[in-house]
């Protein structure tokens, strides 16, 4: 089994992969210090149940992968593009694809280079903060997975797979909802919590980043609710409540900020901004927090 990733839920999933569901997991990706780090010592994870750690393969992606019969998808969403092909050459002519990415378009541009019917789509709650190269700290949270067409023939082997390395799984037959849900909450937290320096909790403290927040969420909310899409609560609420029960956390846009690296705005308030434009809802908020966030300085790469 593949796992493509460096970071921090790319380790906690092959680590857990390995150590407790038994499988033969390859890391693959271009961030050299951590493979060296993970091939000297192994993933570390910090999680409730203490720290352990797990010795699994490493490899960068212009290596030769030989062929894996399961592909699990877990770049940030900017490096969708580029790793694309990777999995293209690597997947066994029977096997399949899942992806956890945050935001929206990783499905489609999986299925356009291996094929439709080959790729499974899911959504992850639970979080996972990178400590160091190949050193992360986990919290609890679920693993949501589709029933689609893809996910119900191959599903159940991804499922007992995560479930077996200690993860909490669930299956819903409307994934696009949950997807959706996590977007709005992720369109509200990540970007605020970026630009104001702060964690989750912080952006409840301050009258007008609350209000960024139940603003931005509902845009999103506004524009599903367009795409005929009902995501069963109100979406500010779902991000308020997400932010008070994460509030020590420091999102992931927050930490690509402070390294300088690029973030995930585009495939995130960019997507929705993109989809809004072209059905016509206004979506001002968003629109100010993806112009924020692209003119922050970076480094060329991640």
């Amino acid at each position: 089994m593949v796992v493509v990733g460096t970071g921090a839920l790319a380790c906690l999933f092959g680590a857990r992969l390995q150590r407790f569901a038994g499988a033969r997991v390859t890391l693959t990706g271009v961030w050299t210090e951590a493979l060296a780090a993970i091939a000297a010592q192994g993933v570390r994870v910090e999680d409730d149940s203490g720290a352990w750690s797990a010795r699994l393969e490493v490899a960068s992606r212009t290596s030769s992968l030989g062929q894996a019969d399961r592909i699990l998808v877990l770049v940030k969403g900017y490096q969708t593009a580029e790793v694309a092909p990777v999995v293209a050459r690597t997947l066994a002519p029977e096997g399949r694809v899942l992806t956890l990415q945050n935001g929206l378009g990783h499905r489609e541009a999986f299925e356009a280079a291996v094929g439709t019917g080959r790729v499974s789509a899911g959504v992850v709650t639970l979080g996972a903060t990178l400590l160091g190269p190949g050193h992360v700290r986990a919290t609890p949270g679920e693993v949501v997975l589709g029933n689609g067409a893809a996910t119900h023939s191959e599903g159940p082997l991804f499922q007992e797979l995560l479930t077996d390395a200690g993860f909490d799984v669930r299956v819903e037959p409307d994934l696009e909802a949950t997807v959706w849900r996590k977007l709005a909450v992720n369109c509200a937290l990540n970007p605020s919590s970026a630009l104001a320096g702060c964690t989750n909790g912080g952006l409840l403290q301050s009258p007008e980043l609350r209000g960024t927040v139940v603003a931005a969420a509902r845009e999103v909310g506004a524009v599903a609710a367009a795409r005929g899409l009902d995501l069963g609560a109100d979406p500010a609420e779902l991000a308020l409540a997400v932010a008070e029960t994460t509030a020590a956390n420091r999102s992931s846009m927050l930490q690509d900020v402070a390294r300088g690296t690029p973030t995930e705005i585009d495939c995130l308030n960019g997507a929705v901004v993109d989809i809004a434009h072209r059905l016509g809802i206004p979506v001002p908020v968003n629109e100010n927090l993806v112009r924020r966030i692209r003119a922050l300085p970076r480094r060329a790469t991640a």
